[in-house]
C-alpha cells in the first residue's frame, strides 16, 4: 500500500508561521498525524509546497565567502549562515537579493551568476521553498539593516577561513555545504 494524505487540518494561525497537521494512511493502512508549518495558507494537499517564498544567496567577493554569523531564537545561539530572507508580495526575485543583501550585509549586487530551480529547505518540517541564488557582491560589509529582533554580522572570508571555521563553528546546513565546497575550492556556478 502507499501512503496517502486524507486530511489536512490548520490548528494554529502565528504571526509568521500556520501550523498543520496531516493525518495520512501510512504503508500498513493505519492513520498517522503528522505535524509541520508552513509560511502559506494551506487550503488542501496541492498546496503544500506550491509557491517557493524566499531566497539563500552563496555571494563572494573577491575570491572570499560571505557569511553571516547571527543569532537564531530557534537554537537560542549564534551560527554561521548565508544571507536569506523572504519574498515580499509582487517583489521579483532579483529585487529580492538586493533589498536581501542590503538589510543584511550593506552588501551591493554586483552579479546574479545562477539561481536555482526552487528547492525545500526543511522538509522534516515545513513545506518551505527557496531559491538559491549564487551571486558576486561588491562593497565591504557594514552595519545590518534589519529589524532589532535580528542580530546579525557579516563578513567575508578566504577559503583558508571557511575551512577552519568548519572544524569550529556552528553553521547551519545550507551554509555548511555552501562553505564545504568554497573551502576546497569548487566552483558553484
Amino acid at each position: 500500500m502507499q501512503m496517502k494524505l486524507l486530511k489536512l487540518e490548520k490548528v494554529k494561525d502565528g504571526k509568521y508561521l500556520k501550523n498543520y497537521e496531516l493525518t495520512y494512511l501510512n504503508k500498513a493502512g493505519r492513520e498517522k498525524t503528522y505535524e509541520i508549518v508552513s509560511r502559506r495558507e494551506l487550503k488542501n494537499a496541492s498546496d503544500l509546497g506550491k509557491n517557493p517564498s524566499g531566497i539563500s544567496i552563496v555571494a563572494t567577493c573577491n575570491d572570499k565567502l560571505l557569511l553571516l554569523r547571527e543569532f537564531r531564537m530557534g537554537i537560542n545561539q549564534d551560527v554561521f549562515n548565508l544571507c536569506a530572507g523572504m519574498l515580499e508580495d509582487g517583489e521579483t526575485l532579483e529585487a529580492c537579493i538586493e533589498r536581501e543583501l542590503y538589510e543584511e550585509t550593506g552588501l551591493k549586487l554586483k552579479k546574479v551568476k545562477r539561481i536555482l530551480p526552487a528547492s525545500y529547505a526543511a522538509v522534516a518540517i515545513s513545506d518551505l521553498k527557496t531559491y538559491i541564488v549564487f551571486a558576486e557582491v561588491e562593497g565591504e560589509p557594514g552595519d545590518d539593516h534589519t529589524s532589532p529582533n535580528e542580530e546579525i554580522k557579516a563578513s567575508l572570508y578566504s577559503r583558508e577561513e571557511v575551512a577552519e571555521l568548519l572544524e569550529t563553528e556552528e553553521f547551519s546546513s545550507r551554509a555548511q555545504m555552501a562553505a564545504y565546497f568554497f573551502s576546497i575550492g569548487a566552483d558553484p556556478i
